[in-house]
């Protein structure tokens, strides 16, 4: 049991940090562009801009983001994040266009 619950932790605390500073990386340098639809930014939570995008793969995704789109500079306002943060801020736009 102990060996379980030590697991469990180990497994939140390996996790949660991705999906901490993914949201972090949203809430800071993501959401107001994308909100309000900004130079053409496809809309949070817009699940007809978000399908096609979230259909091509998070590999995909990744690269875009990293490389820059349109008016989005390479990782958007983030160009200190790494590939885990940016992942992270992805999975929040994916998670929202469901």
């Amino acid at each position: 049991m102990k060996k379980t619950v030590v697991s469990l932790f180990a497994a939140m605390l390996i996790s949660s940090p991705v999906m901490a500073d993914g949201q972090a990386v949203f809430e800071k340098h993501c959401k107001a562009c994308h909100d309000t639809g900004l130079a053409g930014a496809p809309k949070t939570g817009d699940a007809a801009a978000w399908q096609p995008r979230i259909a091509k793969g998070m590999d995909a995704m990744l690269t875009t983001v990293k490389s820059g789109k349109g008016a989005m500079p390479p990782k958007g306002t983030c160009a200190s994040c790494d590939d885990a943060g940016l992942t992270g801020a992805i999975q929040v736009f994916v998670d929202l266009a469901k």
